[in-house]
């Protein structure tokens, strides 16, 4: 677990970090999320959630520690 990993929807977040929307999982980037949706805090062991605003499955990319 480093900073740049790259988790999708349904996995557990490694540590307390901060991550941002990295496209969704059927290889598609549209359409894109609403701007609270693209910047999440996970505490170690939260599941990556989808976007709800479109129901799709998506990669979040770890930016910080928290």
């Amino acid at each position: 677990m480093a900073i740049g990993d790259r988790y999708k929807t349904g996995q557990r977040s490694p540590a307390n970090a901060y991550y941002k929307w990295d496209g969704y999982t059927d290889g598609t980037n549209s359409p894109r999320p609403t701007s609270e949706e693209q910047k999440i805090r996970l505490e170690k062991g939260e599941v990556f959630p989808p976007i709800n605003s479109c129901d799709k499955g998506a990669y979040w990319r770890m930016t910080s520690y928290a």
